[in-house]
């Protein structure tokens, strides 16, 4: 068994086919995926898809790039969400420096809001950090403390591994892991094993030999292998730890959670 634990089946890229996505998907082992909002209408889509895909988990939230419009209004929105249990983590929240498309500032007032909801609701939280290691250590250190929080598509920062072990953090691995000379290959044989979680991130972010390509969850198996031969340990191994691994992400408890219904 394998999960997905950063899948995009709400983004427009998936409209035209999402069912066979899905058949492909489980026909490669996959049995779990957390589909995070980025915006208010993907997180809307989220929640209507999981309450379609009972294989499928919702989270909401407004990602970096959008952070200029998580209003009050917007907040309260996707605060709804929480307390129905129509979605069961908060996210993608996060700092993207790389291309800025909201004011840093804002960027930073938002991340502190998602995680604020997630304490308040006692839910996990999904980050996004781009070019944006101090501010997202120093914020993730004075307000993300005692979360469940997993740092997705992590690309190996040194700084951020330091504070995630220290708090007990997650880490999504992804398509990185596959790319040629990419420093998380390295930095990932030090992570905590029980601090994995296996992603797609899909549409983007395709793994090798998948590069160029549309990214999809099936491809979660690629990573998985490749984890596999970083740690000494085969797929069926590493779906069985990083499964247990978002297990725990999702509802908390200690190692060996029992399965998610």
């Amino acid at each position: 068994m394998l999960v997905d634990s950063h899948v995009h089946l709400n983004s427009p890229d998936f409209s035209a086919d999402l069912q066979p996505v899905l058949q492909r998907a489980r026909a490669a082992g996959v049995r779990r995926f957390l589909c995070p909002g980025y915006d208010l209408a993907s997180s809307q889509a989220a929640v209507a898809l999981a309450a379609a895909e009972p294989e499928v988990i919702a989270a909401v939230g407004i990602h970096p790039h959008d952070a200029q419009s998580c209003n009050a209004e917007v907040a309260r929105e996707i605060e709804s969400f929480l307390v129905t249990h129509r979605a069961r983590a908060v996210g993608e929240t996060g700092l993207d420096y790389y291309y800025d498309h909201s004011p840093r500032d804002v960027q930073k007032q938002a991340l502190r809001l998602h995680l604020q909801l997630a304490r308040r609701h006692d839910l996990p939280v999904v980050v996004h950090n781009r070019d944006s290691d101090a501010d997202m250590a120093r914020i993730l250190a004075e307000d993300g403390a005692g979360l469940r929080l997993v740092l997705h598509a992590f690309g190996g920062s040194e700084l951020l591994a330091a504070l995630g072990a220290r708090h007990g953090f997650y880490f999504g691995i992804g398509g990185f892991l596959t790319f040629k000379k990419h420093p998380l290959a390295e930095r990932v044989r030090d992570l905590p094993r029980s601090s994995l979680l296996l992603e797609t991130d899909s549409p983007y972010l395709s793994p090798h030999p998948r590069r160029g390509q549309r990214n999809e969850p099936a491809h979660v198996e690629i990573v998985a292998r490749h984890l596999g031969e970083l740690l000494g340990l085969g797929v069926e191994a590493v779906g069985t730890l990083t499964t247990r691994n978002f297990e725990r992400f999702l509802e908390g408890g200690p190692d060996g959670a029992s399965p998610l219904p």
